[in-house]
């Protein structure tokens, strides 16, 4: 499936030479996940707690399986056949499609320009939040650790509980480089989508749509991810050029937050167990966990997805 699509016909997983059948394309699919999901169990054996990376795991299967059923259910209610290859049917291409966007590799096997508007909604939030469901090599992990540090700073506050994670109090120089880290792609995609908005390029479609294709673009510069809907033209100066800006920095920066971070709690001193930790390993702080990737990741985007996919969708009702 590749890392970031293509392949040598630029037909990526819809040509037959490459996935012939439904087959190969659910083993292409275990290909893509495979790597990040493994890393959140390495984790857990490299800081000697395994429930830390079941914990991890679980956030992120949680996420994945919500957000299939939010792309999957619109798309086989209405058996929108379009853009699909009929040997691998709705089902599989929307399988496909969550992953593609969640796991940083940006293969296709159908077109995602013939999305419904709440399946693109959902491929669009699964990049937008960083990718940490799953994610790429390794970016997903620690984007998901990101989260994990302003959930137990969030939840720390709400119960009056120490903030500490792996025995390593968490104070404010890693509350900042976690905010830096979880913010540095929302500004990027943000940004550049507006510049884009105000110098559309040729191709666009009219309407909401049309936004929606130039936010899909630069969410998936900002995510490291290299899929796109069809109809944008990405040959001008000014894609090139701001997309290039933006991708340096939504990729190096947080790269910097995190090494920061991690060096920084790295010389701290372990504190003991007390009665006042917050447990970071339990079925609670799974939920808190991804109540937190959808509040601080998802909602940075609300204004812009309500002006492209959700008013597509509301427009078509």
């Amino acid at each position: 499936a590749g890392t970031n699509g293509g392949g040598i016909t630029q037909g990526n997983s819809a040509n037959p030479f490459e996935n012939p059948t439904a087959l190969t394309n659910v083993l292409e699919n275990v290909l893509i996940l495979l790597i990040p999901m493994a890393l959140c169990f390495s984790f857990g054996f490299m800081v000697k707690n395994r429930k830390q990376g079941t914990t991890l795991f679980a956030a992120m299967g949680v996420l994945f399986v919500l957000a299939l059923a939010a792309a999957m259910i619109p798309e086989l209610q209405q058996m929108n056949m379009e853009g699909k290859e009929a040997r691998i049917g709705v089902a599989q291409s929307a399988l496909w499609s969550v992953s593609t966007t969640a796991a940083s590799s940006g293969s296709v096997n159908s077109a995602l320009n013939s999305m419904n508007s709440l399946s693109a909604l959902v491929c669009l939030v699964l990049m937008q939040v960083g990718e940490v469901v799953f994610g790429g090599v390794g970016s997903g992990l620690y984007g998901m650790l990101a989260f994990v540090i302003l959930t137990v700073f969030i939840a720390g506050l709400m119960v009056g509980r120490t903030p500490e994670f792996l025995h390593k109090k968490i104070e404010p120089y890693e509350m900042k480089r976690a905010v830096v880290l979880c913010l540095a792609t929302p500004v990027c995609i943000l940004a550049g989508s507006a510049i884009a908005s105000l110098h559309p390029m040729p191709g666009l479609d009219p309407g909401a749509h049309g936004f929606t294709q130039i936010l899909y673009a630069f969410s998936s510069m900002g995510a490291n991810n290299g899929s796109a809907m069809a109809g944008y033209d990405t040959t001008g100066w000014l894609v090139n050029g701001l997309g290039g800006l933006l991708m340096l920095a939504a990729r190096f920066v947080p790269m910097m937050a995190v090494l920061q971070m991690a060096g920084f709690l790295g010389m701290k001193q372990p504190v003991a167990d007390n009665a006042g930790m917050l447990k970071t390993d339990n079925a609670m702080f799974v939920f808190l966990l991804v109540l937190v990737v959808l509040l601080v990741g998802a909602l940075s985007f609300f204004p812009a997805l309500a002006l492209g996919p959700v008013a597509e969708l509301l427009g078509g009702l």
